[in-house]
């Protein structure tokens, strides 16, 4: 407690040194919480959108399904077996077929991928209600990215070719009765959905599926001819991503922590220089060299705790008001990722305490180094204010 006393009286008597030393080491405080919050918050929306609209819980794959791999798709389908239809009609199932395509919109051709999938399933975020239809013809959805890009409207009809499973080209005009928006490409780019026992009977394969999206209370038994995919499994591509931003902001922020520990360092260096006479009063009363170098690393150390007190001053007013607003970038379909049009930050304990952490370790870990000089001082040459 003497040692935080006689540091904190120091400090406020360094007057406009402390204070910049202060404000700076603050600043990075408050950018380190901030670009971390925005990445959790990021990750946290890019991780919801994609189990809502293209994952569920997890899927069950044909074994030679591939989603990367348009190849596999003609080869990637299975019977659905009693157990599974029973899982399918309690809701706890979404049989999807997959099937390649050619869409021909004004004219030109395009590659499309086409989804059969079950209107009437509430697992997945797309609104596949709009595939039932009254009157004779086939309705399919498509995303907002892709209707852009194949420029049609709600009610267009849209042509497409496939090849069944005995290689058979067949054509069809399709009406186009929704066009949704979401963040994910993976739901959207190139692809066309249609009611599953639509695309069952295009391709000639009844009763069968490509993969199965699991809901919530589905409990994973491994049926025989489906391999179980988890989320950590579907999102992998997404948290790379997720970890290379982290690595780059990572060092970012170590610059910044950078500037503000090398400007305590340097005050800590004039510190020690300018208060020998001091030094050598405080080890002539009796305190051992150590607790003087105590007194030091306190004093260098104090500044990350009054940063934290300043940048909590201005940092938790402007960072709620980010959290309320969020951040627009406009730039996520163009780049073809998971990336909401509004970003809102996430401030979760853990980031907070741990920057709290890492500012006062570092804070205190730089004003120890200088202080390390004290302890091979000569009481006698610092009262008499020698150069040592």
């Amino acid at each position: 407690m003497l040692a935080f006393k006689l540091a904190l009286k120091n400090l406020m008597g360094a007057g406009l040194r402390t204070w910049l030393n202060v404000s700076v080491l603050s600043f990075a405080f408050v950018i380190i919480i901030f670009y971390n919050g925005m990445l959790d918050g990021w990750n946290r929306q890019g991780r919801n959108d994609t189990i809502a609209w293209v994952t569920g819980a997890g899927q069950l794959w044909h074994p030679g399904f591939d989603r990367f791999d348009p190849y596999t798709f003609q080869d990637s389908h299975n019977v659905l077996s009693p157990e599974i239809v029973a899982e399918v009609e309690k809701k706890n199932l979404v049989p999807v077929l997959v099937a390649q395509a050619t869409a021909f919109p004004q004219g030109r051709s395009l590659g499309v991928i086409l989804k059969g999938i079950d209107p009437e399933q509430t697992i997945l975020s797309l609104p596949s209600q709009s595939l039932i239809t009254e009157i004779s013809q086939d309705n399919a959805i498509i995303g907002k990215r892709f209707a852009e890009s194949a420029n049609l409207k709600k009610g267009d009809k849209l042509l497409i070719r496939w090849r069944d499973k005995n290689g058979t080209f067949d054509a069809r005009e399709v009406n186009i009765s929704e066009i949704f928006n979401c963040d994910v490409p993976e739901a959207d780019n190139g692809q066309v959905y249609l009611p599953i026992g639509v695309l069952q009977k295009m391709m000639g394969m009844q009763n069968e599926a490509t993969y199965l999206v699991t809901g919530e209370n589905y409990i994973n038994k491994n049926p025989e001819n489906w391999i179980f995919r988890d989320l950590s499994f579907l999102l992998a591509d997404f948290d790379k991503l997720i970890l290379s931003k982290r690595v780059g902001a990572s060092i970012m922020q170590i610059f910044l922590l950078l500037i503000a520990l090398i400007a305590i360092f340097d005050t800590q260096v004039l510190s020690i220089f300018r208060r020998q006479k001091e030094i050598g009063t405080y080890i002539a009363l009796g305190m051992t060299r150590y607790q003087v170098v105590g007194i030091f690393t306190v004093e260098g150390g104090t500044h990350s705790i009054l940063a934290t007190l300043l940048g909590a001053l201005y940092g938790i007013p402007l960072l709620l008001v980010i959290n309320k607003t969020g951040i627009s970038f406009g730039i996520g379909q163009d780049m073809n990722i998971t990336l909401a049009e509004t970003i809102y930050p996430y401030y979760s304990l853990k980031l907070i305490a741990s920057t709290i952490i890492l500012v006062v370790m570092s804070a205190t870990v730089v004003s120890y180094l200088p202080s390390r000089k004290i302890s091979k001082m000569k009481p006698t040459d610092a009262l008499k204010g020698k150069l040592q």
